[in-house]
């Protein structure tokens, strides 16, 4: 695939490492565990977010963009990231943060992302829960545009066929360093909220037929909602870069891990952030790689993945969000984990 047909700014910092987490695959009793720490990718403590920016403010340049709207929640990785990314452009960002967990910590609604965000001189518009985040994205853009500047909106999660196109080459970055390595991997596991991850890493795998199956641990979604989501996405960024059609069958999602709802972090996520820090030094996030590696773990512990397996789980950042959420781990302690 050519995906330099399109316009990108090459801010990441790819490829990105992958590493193996060998306490972790001890302490579950297999399988053997890697990680591809898309938390390295280097925009503002990084995340996923980064590689789909690459591709999206690469098409706000060329259209001449000096200011880009956007959206999400209140702890929005997303926003963080494009904030850091106009910042380093030039351009001024605006962004719409949607309050979807009703929580009124100070904490949540001004350390983590919310800090981050003022600190690369976002302006923020604050919208309650349920708010027709597209339709408020677009007044904004028209606001703007009365005013005569010349904003680019950016969906929420950075999710459409230009911002996929970001994991569509981390598929085949991915892939590459698998071969390097001789690593026949059995299968890749993720946080999917937005889809645009997803979609590309799918969209990708099918294009050079790497035979890989993926895995979604839902945030938000019911699992039809989610597949559906990431499947019309898939299909979009197919066509746009003039690859096979991803088949049906290969989204999978699986939502039983979404808890109370989105941002709302349960036992099993606050379980795996604490076994991720504790025995692999890494930090997760309480919204999305935390409930995808709560997913991940009960998948093994359940044997539905197999202790023979070779896993890679991608890590999509956001550990910024940890610090919106120091009541959820006021009282962390060490667990009884295996010498």
């Amino acid at each position: 695939m050519h995906l330099a047909r399109f316009p990108r700014h090459h801010l990441a910092h790819l490829p990105t490492p992958l590493e193996p987490m060998e306490r972790l695959s001890k302490e579950l009793g297999g399988p053997r565990l890697f990680i591809k720490r898309d938390d390295c990718t280097g925009m503002s403590t990084g995340g996923n977010k980064t590689r789909k920016l690459e591709f999206l403010m690469g098409e706000a340049s060329a259209q001449g963009a000096d200011v880009v709207v956007t959206q999400g929640a209140t702890q929005s990785n997303h926003v963080r990231q494009t904030a850091a990314f106009a910042a380093r452009l030039g351009v001024d960002c605006h962004a719409l943060l949607e309050d979807r967990t009703g929580s009124t910590d100070p904490d949540y609604t001004q350390n983590g992302n919310v800090l981050l965000d003022r600190l690369h001189a976002a302006t923020l518009e604050h919208v309650p829960g349920g708010t027709d985040m597209v339709a408020a994205c677009e007044a904004a853009a028209a606001r703007l545009r009365a005013e005569g500047r010349r904003p680019y909106v950016i969906p929420g999660g950075g999710s459409n066929p230009t911002g996929a196109l970001g994991y569509v080459n981390c598929a085949l970055e991915l892939v590459h360093q698998a071969n390097e390595r001789s690593l026949a991997v059995s299968r890749i596991v993720h946080a999917t909220g937005s889809a645009g991850t997803q979609a590309g890493l799918v969209t990708g795998l099918h294009a050079i037929n790497a035979h890989i199956p993926l895995l979604g641990i839902g945030v938000r979604a019911p699992r039809p909602k989610q597949e559906e989501n990431v499947f019309a996405l898939a299909t979009k960024t197919a066509e746009k870069i003039g690859a096979p059609p991803v088949p049906r069958e290969l989204v999978v999602a699986n939502t039983d891990y979404v808890g109370e709802g989105y941002g709302i972090p349960n036992a099993g996520t606050i379980e795996a952030i604490e076994m991720f820090a504790q025995l692999e030094g890494i930090l997760l996030d309480p919204v999305y790689s935390g409930k995808g590696a709560a997913g991940l773990i009960d998948l093994v512990r359940r044997g539905d993945i197999g202790a023979d397996e070779t896993v890679v789980f991608l890590h999509t950042g956001g550990s910024a969000g940890l610090f919106g959420y120091r009541q959820t781990f006021a009282g962390a302690h060490t667990p009884a984990l295996a010498a």
